[in-house]
């Protein structure tokens, strides 16, 4: 008989370590019909993710460990543990670890799913790949990544 459910162990699921965080898919596209995708994205000090926006989709940070600070819609805060943030399509937002924290580790919410498909993807171009603006915008265009800019300034 198929499991009508699933369970994820801790540092479990696919998962990409990159240069700033190590990223764990808990629930993906897959197991939610491309309803939502909830990951555990484990950040490293030198975390740093620039200004964009989504057009379709929307976000959920709860923060579990770290203080990370966000830019939402040109105000910025300071998330530490227990905090939960929820990002509407269309509001631009940034993040990056706050002042004196060297990690940080938060679960993400993509709504409706996707981003875990756009991690699977960039985890197979070459450096060439991440070199060539047309692949990364047509990438981002794909995923509902909307660059706007570098981290803004506080």
């Amino acid at each position: 008989m198929t499991k009508r459910y699933s369970l994820v162990p801790p540092r479990g699921g696919k998962n990409y370590d990159w240069s700033a965080d190590h990223t764990f898919v808990k629930v993906s596209a897959e197991d939610t019909g491309g309803q939502y995708t909830l990951m555990e994205d484990n950040l490293k000090a030198n975390f740093a993710l620039g200004l964009h926006l989504h057009r379709y989709h929307a976000e959920t940070f709860y923060i579990l460990d770290g203080e990370i600070d966000f830019y939402l819609d040109g105000d910025w805060v300071t998330a530490t543990p227990g905090t939960c943030i929820h990002i509407p399509p269309g509001v631009p937002h940034a993040c990056t670890m706050a002042d004196g924290s060297d990690s940080g580790r938060m679960l993400m919410i993509y709504q409706p799913s996707g981003f875990d498909q756009y991690l699977a993807e960039l985890a197979k171009f070459s450096d060439a790949d991440f070199n060539d603006d047309s692949k990364m915008a047509a990438l981002n265009d794909k995923y509902d990544i909307v660059e706007i800019g570098g981290v803004p300034d506080r």
